[in-house]
């Protein structure tokens, strides 16, 4: 179903309004986020893309409304990956609570924009070359395997080519300058270790959208759904990381639930033209995998490695 321009334009013109409030209203100063403030903004973002998904169902009918909270909801939980990595990275780099923010601020700004080309070009890719829905599937599938044997392997910052290619060409300074990403010495312009960390949670989102751009193209191909699905993900996924920061290591199975997801998903993708897999049917099977890990992660106590 075509959009109108007028929609991506109200659209766009609402999320640049929220991202203004945020950092030039709410969070002008660098400051701790509290997990009251988190929480807060978290049930805020989660209200809007409801309220957004009621809009969708008395605007385009129920399988659209249907198609955008599966897909939010597979968005959602995918980007709770993204909170494990940002956690490794703000720990390995030693960097204060009062200036991850002004990180994922700019972080989320980055993931957008990929974000836009990826679904632009996946779903052009669909379109003009069906045949590539059984690779988004097969990459879909094989990625959630690795997920399920791999689910708690650790990250390595200092290994990563682009910030190796990036300090070969900029000088890094060894300490922190409050929340600056650059600063000058002796007249010299030098990065920051949080301009490093910058570069780290654009790279692993980058690789995080690889996967989910496939997942909700298997769940719908509409552009406008597809793009605002995800964006009211990543836009709650800041709160999201300062309310669960110091408890999501308890959630440990959720991990092995979303990679059952991914294989659902790739599964979905790759018997498209043969069996379609309502969407009833996926949005049920999603939550259930998803709320089942969670509450198995919360009743179990995982195992310590000795």
């Amino acid at each position: 179903m075509e959009t109108p321009i007028i929609f991506w334009i109200f659209f766009n013109a609402f999320v640049l309004i929220m991202l203004a409030l945020d950092l030039g209203v709410f969070h002008r100063k660098s400051h701790e986020v509290s997990v009251k403030e988190a929480l807060t903004w978290t049930f805020v973002w989660i209200f809007l893309a409801l309220v957004f998904n009621t809009l969708i169902y008395f605007w385009r009918g129920q399988q659209q409304a249907l198609e955008f909270f599966t897909g939010y909801l597979v968005e959602k939980a995918l980007s709770v990956d993204n909170i494990f990595v940002f956690i490794m990275i703000f720990t390995y780099f030693h960097i204060p609570s009062k200036y991850q923010h002004k990180v994922l601020f700019w972080g989320i700004i980055g993931a957008l924009i990929m974000r836009v080309i990826f679904i632009f070009a996946g779903v052009a890719l669909l379109e003009k070359f069906h045949f590539t829905i059984y690779i988004f599937g097969s990459l879909l599938f094989f990625t959630g395997i690795k997920m399920f044997n791999h689910s708690n392997s650790k990250i390595a910052p200092d290994k990563n080519p682009v910030v190796k290619f990036f300090k070969k060409f900029v000088p890094v300074t060894q300490t922190l300058h409050e929340a600056k990403f650059f600063t000058k010495i002796e007249g010299r312009r030098f990065a920051t270790p949080l301009f490093l960390v910058l570069i780290l949670i654009e790279t692993t989102d980058l690789i995080f959208a690889v996967d989910s751009i496939p997942a909700i193209l298997a769940i719908t191909q509409d552009q406008f759904i597809v793009y605002t699905s995800n964006v009211f993900a990543i836009l709650g996924l800041r709160s999201l990381y300062f309310a669960l920061a110091g408890i999501i290591h308890r959630f440990w199975l959720l991990s092995y639930g979303l990679a059952v997801v991914l294989v659902f998903v790739g599964i979905k993708m790759i018997l498209i033209d043969f069996f379609k897999i309502p969407i009833e049917w996926s949005l049920l099977f999603i939550a259930t995998i998803i709320s089942t890990s969670i509450f198995l992660s919360l009743r179990f106590k995982q195992k310590s490695n000795r």
